[in-house]
């Protein structure tokens, strides 16, 4: 199997996701809790919605976790934390709604515009450390 790109470009695109990886941290300020994919995708989910999502739903955003029970824990311990904020649904007092703190949307938002940044760092590096098969 021939490889589309060199070990240089490999690497860059590590050093990318390394960097990325550091600066999700440090959206919560050097709390290694978050630094997990069940956070990632519960976070991710409900910062894409374009508003307060049900917690039902916010609990299936995590696909890596099978069991309700264990997303739920995820999901008390962002509340707890002040990451999310939970209220109630006017259209459904059975359920309850999610929504992220307005400090983490800003974290958040600032979050994804270094990611961006790094993402087109990477690219520009990676053509310049060989050829690209998307290139004429």
């Amino acid at each position: 199997m021939a490889l589309k790109y060199n070990n240089a470009q490999h690497k860059q695109y590590l050093e990318m996701i390394d960097s990325v990886g550091r600066n999700w941290v440090s959206v919560f300020q050097g709390n290694t809790d978050f630094y997990s994919a069940a956070y990632w995708d519960l976070l991710t989910g409900i910062w894409r919605a374009p508003g307060p999502v049900r917690k039902t739903d916010a609990l299936r955003y995590m696909t890596g976790i099978k069991s309700a029970h264990t997303a739920s824990k995820y999901v008390d311990y962002s509340i707890k934390q002040g990451i999310l904020i939970e209220i109630e649904n006017p259209e459904d007092a059975r359920s309850k709604l999610l929504t992220l703190s307005d400090e983490m949307r800003q974290r958040l938002d600032l979050f994804f515009d270094a990611a961006v940044g790094e993402v087109r760092r990477a690219n520009r590096s990676i053509d310049e450390k060989g050829p690209s098969p998307e290139s004429p």
